[in-house]
């Protein structure tokens, strides 16, 4: 327990350190979000003792690449990890799974594993839930301080094709969030005329 309170004391003073500021949704607050959806989960869907401190693990650095690319921040935070997570005493093994892991949470998500499938719908369970749109604000912020020629519009409509898309993965986010994403996606439509008509 020590060693896991020190490590994730580590990944927070990490990210405070070396984030860029701009950063105001892919940060620690989002890591422990996908570190409670990923337990959460995990539970439900009845993984092992191990099988969810791998998952915790994977959920607590899975955006850590941030702190150095923004484009292919998944595989730089393979890189990290494989760097520190030995000091933590990971076994090589174990390490290449929560690599695996955090590949999963790439988008578009193609997981492999029941684990990978697990924090691919953590990391994105916030489309499903009730701060959806806090959540969106958020990662608005975030998109237009990197292109700041996005538009508010534009930014929706990538939400809604985004939406439209996607799928969970484990069945517990089948049952419990999928609802809860579809109003979502008709409330972000309502804003947008293009999409009113469809709404009829």
């Amino acid at each position: 327990m020590q060693n896991r309170l020190a490590m994730i004391e580590f990944v927070k003073q990490l990210l405070l350190d070396k984030l860029p500021v701009n950063y105001y949704y892919h940060n620690f607050t989002h890591a422990q979000y996908v570190l409670k959806k990923t337990t959460e989960i995990g539970i439900q869907e009845n993984c092992s003792k191990n099988d969810l401190s791998l998952l915790k693990t994977a959920a607590l650095w899975h955006d850590v690449g941030f702190i150095n690319k923004n484009i292919g921040h998944e595989e730089e935070g393979c890189l990290i990890v494989k760097k520190y997570l030995p000091d933590y005493s990971y076994t090589n093994s174990e390490i290449e799974i929560i690599c695996g892991l955090i590949m999963a949470t790439k988008i578009p998500q193609s997981p492999n594993t029941k684990l990978e499938q697990i924090i691919a719908d953590a990391d994105l369970a916030y489309l499903g839930a009730r701060g959806a749109h806090s959540k969106a604000k958020l990662l608005f912020k975030e998109m237009q301080s990197l292109n700041p020629t996005l538009s508010e519009e534009e930014f929706i409509d990538i939400q809604i094709s985004f939406l439209q898309n996607h799928r969970y993965f484990t069945s517990y986010c089948q049952n419990k969030t999928t609802i809860g994403k579809l109003e979502y996606l008709k409330s972000l439509m309502i804003k947008m005329p293009s999409y009113k008509l469809a709404l009829k």
